[in-house]
């Protein structure tokens, strides 16, 4: 009932008349050399409670203002002007002159804000900023493209922070913390020969936690805490108190990935604001942007303080807008939508379809869960259960992430990689991307009891990512051999890398998109840190000097994503195919007897689709080698007891195999 009140009381406040055009809601600021033309969609009322629908006028003597000032910080504003209402919640202002290099805020009576839809601003977010957005391109801009692809599951994404990719002397980069750093030949180099063909860069939108104006001073965050969501933060160009610059520097980067073939996403935190009194759609249209329970508080389902209502008109409208703006501006390839299970389904559809106007292609994804409970029915929010009514969007598999390494409740509870049985079935259900296939019983899987995509490029493959532990850590935390210092180092170094190894072998031969987290190809570890949104550099850094002493690591994950781009196979694009020619081995050797931890598949009759016409993979679990039985024949080995060689590392004939501890074996037939 409290569920049922709230929505009602949600579609009451959007019914204000608000649906403007676009273009015409959202074009704040529009700069020419002879005049610039300020709009803004507030409200001719304020709403008193935020429930009852009582409301007030504008005081008549305020009115809404628009100050002028001359730099970003500081100083009284140089000119003052009343905006005029041009219609029912729409105020207008037109100031004659070139205003170039100057700065703006609005302010309805709660504060100073530079609006909801600020293309530029000053250093810390504080004042929109009047520029020639054409000033912000660098050369050759025009000529950028989009770097192809046939399907999502071709993508190979490395989700990285460019801060923890850059800070540490050792990586020999110039442009440490800055998105500069992504520009430079020894980083572009490194992700072209790993092999990634996607970078998912955490939030990139200027955020609230970070002082721009004393980065001389240790700061650090993710930046999951948005202030202005359509321009790029400060702090990560060379000069947070220029404009252009932080615009310009932004598409530099996107440009330089762009010539070597290398994806953009953009990760996007529309779930929630850094907070509400403060926020820039409170300060501009105070409640018509963020939830409330049937009892007048703010809902928090993003566990932050607040969060967003996507199915109200003017949040959906700043979500759509704000998509195809950074699709449009600054050449984005793709968005990771942060708790994406906040936003309700049908703004995520009208999302996908706008966006397939401009590129289908571009692929958008999101965490398929809530950090709390929102004011909105679950069955109409984006949750990973609802994935199939997406339309073709991705979200991560925990199913596959946990069966793997551990439930993410108990840092220190071990899975499938502890060798302890009982997830086999969740890991099946990943390796076919989260579809519906005859030989996976759902019964048995971890968190999901019925199928939850359509087909496998709605699943993100992973069992890493930013927010949680590393794989290092993780592993190191629930598997007590790699910490007990009675086994010499040297061992216990050698287990951890091939439990690595393992770990993702079993991500990048599965269906769906595979997605790792930045540095666990250096053997990347966080000190044991679970959460280090705010931990420094100390913490979150990776040690380039790792890839000189275990340079094997970084030789197999280039091998295996190497073995998957070139076996299409291993990137079947729809259930169906997945269901025709993936199937299942028994978990036993020759005399029938049943294996733990032992996970093995068959991918059969490929003659039109791989240069190879049967694969057969296997992971082995357990510290010891154990045997398996496959379909007899002749075989030849692409990967054994870590090492991966396409050209075969040996022949195995019969309808027995025996697969190494820790480590996979691939084989296969021409």
């Amino acid at each position: 009932m409290e569920v049922i009140k709230t929505i009602s009381l949600s579609l009451m406040l959007s019914a204000i008349p608000q649906l403007l055009m676009a273009q015409d809601t959202f074009g704040e600021m529009i700069y020419s050399k002879v005049k610039t033309l300020f709009k803004l969609n507030a409200p001719t009322t304020v709403n008193l409670d935020g429930m009852t629908g009582a409301t007030t006028q504008i005081d008549k003597k305020k009115q809404v203002e628009i100050h002028i000032y001359e730099d970003g910080q500081g100083g009284k504003a140089i000119k003052t002007i009343k905006m005029k209402a041009s219609g029912e919640n729409r105020w207008e202002a037109t100031v004659k002159g070139d205003l170039k290099g100057k700065f703006y805020t609005f302010d309805i009576g709660k504060g100073e804000t530079p609006g909801v839809f600020a293309k530029a601003v000053g250093v810390n977010g504080m004042r929109g900023a009047i520029v020639d957005m054409a000033e912000t391109n660098p050369q050759g801009w025009e000529n950028d493209q989009r770097p192809v692809i046939q399907s999502p599951a071709d993508l190979v994404i490395y989700e990285m922070h460019w801060r923890d990719f850059s800070v540490d002397v050792s990586s020999g980069l110039k442009n440490k913390g800055k998105f500069l750093a992504l520009t430079e030949p020894k980083a572009i180099e490194h992700l072209k020969n790993l092999g990634v063909n996607a970078v998912h860069i955490l939030p990139s939108f200027d955020y609230a936690s970070v002082d721009e104006t004393k980065l001389d001073t240790p700061q650090y965050n993710w930046g999951y805490d948005p202030k202005n969501y359509n321009v790029p933060e400060g702090s990560y160009s060379t000069d947070p108190y220029n404009p252009v610059t932080r615009i310009k520097e932004f598409k530099q980067m996107v440009q330089a990935l762009h010539k070597e073939g290398i994806r953009v996403i953009l990760d996007v935190v529309y779930n929630h604001t850094f907070n509400i009194d403060h926020s820039n759609f409170q300060l501009t249209y105070p409640d018509m942007y963020y939830r409330k329970t049937a009892d007048g508080k703010y809902s928090d389902g993003s566990g932050c303080g607040n969060e967003t209502a996507s199915e109200k008109p003017l949040m959906r409208e700043f979500m759509l807008e704000s998509v195809k703006y950074w699709i449009d501006e600054y050449h984005i390839d793709g968005f990771r939508f942060d708790l994406m299970g906040v936003h309700d389904i049908e703004t995520m559809q009208q999302i996908r379809a706008e966006v397939n106007k401009i590129d289908p292609s571009i692929y958008i994804y999101g965490e398929g869960w809530s950090a709390g409970s929102c004011a909105y029915p679950v069955d109409k929010l984006a949750m990973k259960a609802n994935t199939q009514q997406l339309n073709g969007i991705g979200a991560f598999s925990d199913d596959m992430r946990d069966a793997l390494r551990g439930p993410f409740s108990d840092d220190h509870k071990g899975a499938l990689l502890a060798g302890i049985p009982g997830e086999e079935e969740s890991l099946k259900f990943g390796i076919v991307g989260g579809i519906a296939h005859p030989q996976v019983d759902m019964t048995k899987v971890n968190y999901d009891k019925k199928p939850w995509t359509n087909n496998p490029t709605e699943q993100i493959s992973y069992v890493s990512c930013h927010d949680d532990m590393c794989l290092v850590d993780r592993l190191k935390a629930s598997i007590p051999s790699l910490t007990d210092k009675n086994i010499p180092e040297k061992e216990r170094t050698a287990e951890l890398i091939r439990i690595d190894q393992l770990a993702q072998t079993a991500v990048f031969t599965s269906q769906g998109v595979p997605f790792i987290l930045s540095g666990e190809e250096m053997l990347r570890d966080k000190k044991g840190v679970h959460n280090s949104y705010n931990s420094p550099d100390s913490i979150n850094h990776l040690d380039w000097n790792n890839l000189q002493r275990y340079p094997q690591l970084f030789t197999y994950y280039k091998n295996l994503i190497q073995l998957r781009k070139n076996h299409p196979a291993f990137r079947l694009a729809t259930g169906d195919k997945v269901c025709q020619h993936l199937e299942f081995l028994p978990a036993v050797n020759s005399k029938d007897v049943k294996q733990d931890c032992l996970v093995g598949f068959l991918l059969k009759d490929l003659q039109e689709i791989d240069a190879w016409k049967t694969i057969v993979v296997i992971y082995n679990f357990n510290k010891e080698a154990k045997e398996m039985a496959i379909p007899e024949g002749n075989y030849t080995i692409a990967c054994c007891n870590g090492t991966i060689d396409e050209a075969g590392l040996g022949e195995v004939s019969g309808k027995e195999v025996l697969v190494d501890g820790q480590s996979a074996l691939i084989l296969f037939q021409k």
